[in-house]
């Protein structure tokens, strides 16, 4: 009847009292209740108990793990599980536990609803049970006539496009580059997109040209921007303006220029770096509400970052709250400030308040 090592277990040593016991009580019935009972448990438990007891110190310590902070920790067995609930139920009958002490009550107590009811935990979930992903195809190569028919679309050549006329024949990098961005979208873009649509809605046989999404590039002023820059400020202001010397003058501080493809769609200009006055501050028709004259005047104000910034606004010119929102504050009202450039007819006031940037 000798337990060892290798066969130690809690089912083998239920066995072995309750074969001891039996025995003994058969010999003499007389005895079942009496003091030798204790007598025969020792006398069988002598020989097994020290080998029981390392065995139990081995599975202890198999069982150990050590935490974060290099103490040595064992799984609590079920004598423990059991005097700790029982501890912690007499203490909350007197006094509230706290929520940490009720965290780990109820967790002693599942542990021990687990281990009653012969439910295993996470870490013995069968992984042969799981649903597998579907084998993966193996990659078909399309067919000849499929990329014969590819090759075939006529497409018009880029020199002779419409985007080649609006983005030039070749793309140069710009000198004098402020920002880019890809994510404005202005009413005239949203236009240009509608007005293609229809056209391949009405001609679905015609071959379609697809046009790759530009952005709206913000950049110094360049000889090749005056004709467009100068045909804007006449739309927006008036007749015979001329900006061409501020070329001589350090344009890379004193201008920003907003080009969607070739086309100017924005102009901020200051008189030059010494009196950082700004002198002209205008956006193309279809391109308003879209953050443009705001973006070049950051930019603008970034550029001269140690001067004070002065200009002119008409009195009734919404871009007064443009101003406003970067700081400008108003230091002068002069009266018929623009007599000598607007028409009798203009509806723009002919006074202007005079605003300042202190920086």
């Amino acid at each position: 009847m000798r337990v060892t090592r290798a066969s130690m277990s809690l089912d083998d040593l239920q066995n072995l009292f309750q074969t001891g016991i039996e025995s003994c009580t058969s010999d003499n019935p007389a005895n079942r209740d009496g003091p030798e009972e204790a007598s025969d448990f020792e006398r069988l438990m002598g020989p097994v108990l020290p080998e029981c007891l390392e065995v139990r110190c081995q599975v202890q310590d198999s069982d150990c793990r050590t935490d974060s902070f290099g103490t040595l920790l064992r799984p609590l067995s079920r004598y423990e599980v059991s005097a700790a609930i029982k501890y912690a139920s007499a203490c909350g009958a007197a006094a509230l536990p706290s929520s940490a002490q009720g965290t780990i009550l109820r967790k002693l107590r599942l542990r021990r609803e687990r281990c009653q009811s012969g439910i295993q935990g996470l870490d013995f979930v069968d992984h042969n049970s799981l649903t597998s992903l579907p084998p993966q195809l193996p990659p078909q190569l399309p067919q000849s006539s499929i990329l014969n028919l590819l090759k075939s679309i006529r497409t018009t050549p880029y020199e002779t496009s419409f985007l080649s006329r609006l983005c030039g024949r070749r793309l140069s990098t710009d000198s004098g580059l402020v920002a880019v961005d890809w994510e404005t979208r202005s009413p005239w873009m949203e236009l240009m997109t509608d007005v293609r649509e229809h056209y391949s809605y009405a001609h679905p046989a015609s071959s379609q040209s697809f046009e790759d999404p530009l952005p709206i590039r913000y950049v110094s002023l360049q000889p090749s921007h005056l004709p467009q820059v100068h045909e804007l400020l006449a739309r927006v202001f008036w007749d015979g303006i001329d900006v061409s010397d501020l070329l001589q003058s350090s344009p890379e501080r004193c201008s920003v220029i907003a080009m969607y493809g070739k086309v100017v769609i924005g102009v901020a200009l200051l008189s030059s770096a010494q009196e950082t006055y700004i002198t002209y501050l205008a956006v193309r028709a279809g391109w308003h509400n879209c953050q443009i004259a705001t973006t070049m005047l950051y930019h603008l104000i970034m550029l001269n970052p140690y001067s004070d910034i002065t200009l002119h606004v008409a009195a009734n010119n919404p871009a007064m709250l443009l101003y406003n929102r970067f700081g400008f504050k108003a230091e002068e009202f002069v009266v018929g400030f623009y007599e000598d450039y607007l028409d009798s007819q203009s509806r723009a006031s002919m006074n202007a308040f005079r605003l300042r940037l202190r920086r």
